[in-house]
């Protein structure tokens, strides 16, 4: 996020220069794809933090881009599918978008509704001007160019429109569709099932008993807002994770494992992590959440999967207010069956159990992206082949979409000047 400090140091000085000046240079809205044309810009998909970040970065560097966003609103899953207790779960400093820091009066771990507001500034600021309601049904590369196809609204009757143009930047992100598990006998419940991408606050739950199946950051944390809000709350524990504090002795837990991999390996970071966390927390284990056998810095590095930063649950489940239950066998009429033979009756369950990536289903491209689960085969690849990017799939959170944003504008640019508008426009 620094490679631009020179440059910005001078428009700084320039009473000419302003950002939303540089936007309307690079104007989004000109008439795009009506008659087969190839644009000038890229095609970015997905209009969240991570397509944000990048047409942030291309305007800077006077680089016209097209943003296809498939609903009606920018950062769609943060404004429509979080709960309201959402903070950010890293300090701020770690979480902020290219080229624009969070409101110095913005608390360390910013709320939902707060981060929703730095959205809306960054695209002020910026000139960012998506074309919403534009579903992408494919795009593919026919040799010389990428084709993105669209329809508008999503329905199988809207208008349809083509983008062609020698970049894709695919910023549709981790988390585009909810993971609903099959799991036996689910449709048998006559109790309330919805995933956690519909929960809003416990508010809506009293007097009843709720389920959380899933124990990762989300999980979690629904469960803290349940059990807050006087409900009876159990949550399922189906497979091993590390749960850590987000503070340590008044220091970020993530900023400390950062200070400490400059110069420490992280099998060594993970240990230290570990003692720290038994002291604070005690041994998960015992409350029914047993850990990997190897360490949260280490597992995430070489499986991806994010250790649970936690805020109160532990808490609540050493006083007995949040219930530990282990995997689901099966559901029935008003119950759930457990593995370990346990059956108990519930009014609601929430699936916390994540969400996946929806490249598959309209990416024509089998190297670069897996079509198993939708990411880059190697979670560091942000560049493939034939002007093919991914924004936001590290899965390293708001931090990776900075990189990857910033990556992504460099090489574009670059290419970008090896080509040559004029020229571009000319084939």
């Amino acid at each position: 996020m620094d490679r631009y400090a020179e440059t910005q140091g001078k428009r700084a000085h320039d009473p000419l220069y302003s950002p939303r000046r540089a936007a309307r240079a690079t104007a989004t809205g000109f008439p795009v794809g009506e008659h087969g044309e190839v644009l000038a810009g890229p095609v970015i998909v997905g209009a969240g933090p991570a397509g944000l970040a990048v047409a942030a970065c291309l305007t800077m560097r006077g680089v016209p881009y097209v943003l296809l966003e498939r609903h009606g609103c920018v950062a769609s899953l943060w404004r429509h599918r979080t709960y309201r207790r959402l903070r950010l779960h890293l300090p701020k400093r770690y979480c902020e978008l290219p080229l624009m820091h969070f409101p110095p009066s913005y608390p360390d771990y910013p709320t939902r509704d707060q981060f929703l507001a730095y959205l809306e500034d960054y695209i002020a600021t910026f000139g960012i001007r998506p074309f919403f309601h534009q579903a992408v049904v494919s795009a593919e590369h026919d040799g010389d160019f990428w084709c993105v196809r669209t329809v508008v609204g999503g329905g199988s009757g809207g208008v349809t429109s083509e983008y062609r143009s020698k970049w894709l930047v695919v910023a549709t992100g981790e988390n585009a569709e909810p993971v609903v598990p099959d799991i036996d006998g689910i449709h048998a419940f006559r109790g309330l099932v919805m995933h956690s991408s519909d929960y809003r606050s416990g508010e809506d739950y009293r007097g009843k008993k709720v389920l959380v199946v899933g124990c990762g950051n989300s999980g979690t944390e629904v469960s803290l807002d349940l059990s807050n809000h006087n409900v009876h709350t159990s949550m399922v524990v189906r497979d091993s994770v590390h749960v850590l504090p987000r503070e340590i002795m008044g220091l970020s837990t993530f900023g400390l494992s950062m200070w400490l991999l400059m110069c420490l390996s992280v099998q060594t970071v993970d240990q230290i992590l570990l003692v720290l966390t038994q002291l604070v927390l005690g041994d998960t284990a015992r409350l029914g959440i047993p850990r990997p056998s190897i360490g949260p810095m280490e597992l995430k590095k070489v499986s991806g999967k994010t250790p649970v930063l936690d805020v109160g649950t532990i808490a609540k489940i050493k006083s007995g207010d949040i219930k530990v239950f282990p995997a689901i066998r099966s559901f029935k009429e008003h119950g759930v069956q457990f593995i370990d033979g346990k059956t108990e009756s519930f009014d609601v369950v929430i699936l916390a159990t994540g969400y996946k990536s929806n490249v598959p289903y309209w990416l024509k491209e089998k190297d670069f992206f897996s079509e198993k689960n939708g990411f880059p085969h190697n979670s560091n690849e942000w560049k493939g082949k034939n002007g093919l990017y991914a924004a936001g799939f590290s899965r390293r959170g708001l931090l990776g979409v900075s990189v990857d944003a910033t990556n992504i504008a460099d090489d574009i640019v670059q290419c970008w000047n090896d080509f040559g508008y004029e020229r571009h426009k000319s084939k």
